[in-house]
């Protein structure tokens, strides 16, 4: 049966509120006028920001008598002081909203920015550890938009940011429930423009979210159903977006599956993003393509653990011969297809900073996420197969 985009379409209250389908941008105003917002800022990247995607919202937003701000100085993997400047920004021109605008970078900055907005502690004190969340003022929160430009992150159904302490050279997860956008607006058509290199990162991105929280240990049958799903829509659908950008349905299917990636790994992120986090942070590298790098590398180490997971999950995806092979084979090929490098040293990352990156990796909140207990000598032997691009031979 053939798929018309134009009847992908719908209204979600799970997580939140979103409006999802093509041309829904142009219900921006709608949806301010809905959380009362009289001055919003719209947060975005500095590579957006000068592109009729943005300039388009914010003469939207005037011609319904909603004049609108904006802040973009945002890098690729946002830095404290691009909060502290957004901050600055909010304040002093009076805004009371948020419109958190672009790929992960852009709506992981301005969702920290309007959870800063009325807090009077230091945002590192409210780092994802423990009960922090507690420490923040709910009253001081202020209400987001969340405007998806890239099928990744699923930042816009998040409750948390990771925000690189640059002292330190750290990712830094900050996380409140109130931090989760009040409405999103997924339009599968802003996506169109996004170069193939980029949509081939940040959809690998979203496998990376909805395989991991699919290998999570624990019980939520709910996360595990919306994990596979979402990986099913990467197979059929992320080779044909990055070779057709312009096809609406494969666009349309991406958005729905980093959505769906994000919403799953509530129930736990793993080793894919404890390696990728520090490389990220340390060599400044793309989020979503270096989990793409290490996946094969972390699946194969997770072997003993997810075995049987993976035969249902080959199963599911329609894979020959159903087993932990089948999923790794078609991980590889998947890869390869959109034109992924095979190594973290393909990406710039040698073994001179190793220990260092495996100190960092053993550390960082998702490594308890992991199917298998992990520690440094387990990540510096995963970040050794990942540079050296050593895997196992298929049985």
């Amino acid at each position: 049966m053939a798929i018309d985009a134009a009847g992908l379409r719908g209204n979600w209250n799970y997580p939140t509120s979103m409006r999802f389908g093509v041309g829904r941008i142009a219900e921006l105003p709608d949806a301010c006028k809905q959380l009362e917002f009289r001055k919003p800022l719209l947060v975005t990247d500095p590579g957006l920001a000068k592109l009729s995607l943005v300039q388009d919202a914010l003469a939207r937003n005037k011609a319904a008598g909603l004049p609108t701000g904006l802040y973009c100085d945002i890098k690729g993997n946002p830095v404290a002081k691009n909060v502290e400047d957004g901050l600055k920004v909010f304040r002093e021109g009076g805004y009371d909203g948020i419109i958190a605008f672009g790929g992960g970078s852009a709506l992981d900055a301005a969702k920290t920015i309007a959870f800063m907005a009325g807090q009077k502690r230091p945002m590192w004190d409210f780092e994802d550890v423990g009960d922090n969340w507690t420490r923040a003022d709910p009253a001081g929160i202020i209400p987001t938009i969340a405007v998806p430009t890239t099928s990744g992150t699923g930042s816009e159904v998040g409750r948390a940011s990771v925000i690189v302490n640059e002292e330190t050279h750290t990712k830094k997860i900050i996380f409140h429930p109130k931090m989760l956008p009040s409405i999103v607006i997924s339009d599968p058509a802003l996506t169109v423009g996004l170069p193939a290199h980029v949509t081939a990162a940040t959809g690998m991105d979203a496998l990376a979210h909805c395989l991991e929280a699919y290998c999570a240990p624990g019980f939520h049958p709910m996360a595990d159903g919306i994990a596979v799903e979402g990986m099913r829509l990467v197979k059929i659908s992320l080779p044909t977006a990055v070779k057709d950008g312009k096809n609406l349905v494969a666009r349309a299917s991406m958005m729905a599956a980093a959505s769906m990636g994000a919403t799953a790994f509530q129930k736990g992120l793993g080793a894919i993003h404890s390696l990728s986090h520090p490389v990220g942070a340390v060599y400044d590298t793309h989020h979503g393509l270096t989990n793409a790098v290490v996946m094969p590398y972390v699946l194969e180490f997770n072997r003993a653990a997810i075995e049987e997971k993976m035969v249902r999950l080959a199963a599911w995806l329609g894979l020959p011969n159903p087993s932990f092979q089948s999923v790794m084979s078609w991980v590889i090929a998947l890869r390869k297809e959109i034109g992924i490098p095979h190594t973290l040293k393909d990406i710039g990352v040698g073994i001179d900073r190793l220990d260092e990156l495996s100190e960092m990796a053993a550390v960082d909140p998702t490594a308890g996420g992991n199917p298998v207990p992990v520690g440094v000598l387990e990540m510096k032997k995963m970040f050794v197969a990942s540079i050296e691009g050593r895997l196992a031979q298929p049985n």
